[in-house]
């Protein structure tokens, strides 16, 4: 396999509110990661890389890396920081990962717990700084404010870590334009990745109260879309990879009635990807009535984000351009993000 192909990857490890300071009104994380206890110990994470070692897809991994999620990390108590650490730290001298991530919150950084976790072999620290709007984290139960975020990535780049910043959309008092305000913002602090998770109302949480209380009112899945896109092609314009929108599925989220409202999809990364590619080719169709029939060639593997889910974006198209598309051929002397459009009838 070339090296251009191989995937990295994450063996994550969920301790699910372990270290979390403050209880956010949006999260369950048992619900969210499938996991119902928080008792996470070194044989737990023994056990989760001995059958990462099993995975096809471990031998095919370019860079094995262990995960801790789903609490504050550093927040922990050091023995018990060091004893999952620990154990991580062994397989990383075998040779078997290559290593460790974490995730905390902006305000539970400082110099010790870095030097410390870095003596471990953490390399990549996220940050759940989920606005930089402080009205906002104040009404969502945050417990920080959007300068802990600007200390804490300055903090982490200083140490030579890398960075991640998890954005949450639609979160009480939040709107679009605040949101994009927040975007601009981490792309001056620029961390080299980040994740947007659009703000969900699960069974449970303080937000579930305010939904049912009618005090509150979540994104629709195409506003969610709509400022995921916009937001992905600020942050990746600035260098800023988007590794993730929209939360992971898992068996428990998806049980009847954990999710009572919000813009949760299955694909949902999906679909901002598609909208993506569609606002940017749209200069390349022909006007509207210019054709009753059109036919379009394009790079192959860019084929799937041009139809989008269940066809949504062949069917957009058709709206535009007052036109139906006859066919879809690939052709990959074409460049990336170029389409060409015959005109089959007029």
């Amino acid at each position: 396999m070339s090296s251009k192909k191989r995937r990295d990857l994450i063996i994550p490890v969920f301790i699910p509110f372990s270290g979390c300071p403050h209880k956010c009104i949006y999260c369950r994380q048992d619900s969210i990661t499938g996991q119902k206890h928080n008792n996470v110990r070194a044989e737990h994470v023994a056990s989760l890389i001995e059958q990462a070692k099993e995975s096809p897809k471990y031998k095919a991994a370019r860079s094995k890396e262990v995960a801790f999620y789903g609490g504050t990390f550093t927040s922990l108590e050091t023995e018990y920081m060091s004893e999952l650490l620990g154990v991580a730290k062994g397989y990383i001298r075998e040779g078997i990962i290559d290593s460790i991530r974490i995730s905390t919150r902006p305000d539970e950084i400082d110099e010790k717990r870095l030097e410390m976790i870095r003596s471990y072999g953490v390399a990549t620290v996220e940050l759940g700084v989920q606005s930089m709007n402080n009205e906002v984290l104040r009404r969502s139960g945050r417990g920080h404010t959007a300068e802990h975020t600007v200390n804490a990535l300055s903090l982490l780049k200083r140490h030579g870590f890398k960075t991640s910043a998890q954005l949450l959309p639609g979160l009480p008092g939040d709107s679009y334009e605040i949101f994009l305000e927040t975007v601009d913002s981490i792309t001056r602090l620029a961390p080299d990745m980040a994740r947007i998770y659009p703000a969900i109302v699960i069974k449970g949480t303080p937000l579930a109260s305010l939904y049912r209380a009618g005090r509150y009112s979540p994104l629709s899945l195409d506003e969610a879309v709509r400022i995921c896109s916009e937001s992905c092609m600020r942050l990746e314009k600035s260098g800023i990879n988007v590794i993730r929108m929209g939360l992971m599925s898992t068996p428990s989220l998806l049980e009847e009635g954990e999710i009572l409202a919000g813009p949760w999809h299955n694909a949902f990364g999906f679909l901002v990807r598609s909208d993506i590619y569609l606002n940017k080719i749209m200069y390349q169709l022909p006007s509207k009535g210019s054709a009753s029939e059109i036919g379009i060639r394009m790079p192959a593997k860019e084929i799937s984000l041009l139809r989008g889910y269940e066809n949504t974006g062949i069917k957009k198209i058709e709206e535009i351009c007052a036109a139906k598309i006859r066919y879809i051929r690939p052709e990959n002397s074409i460049p990336s993000g170029r389409i060409a459009v015959d005109m089959l009838k007029g």
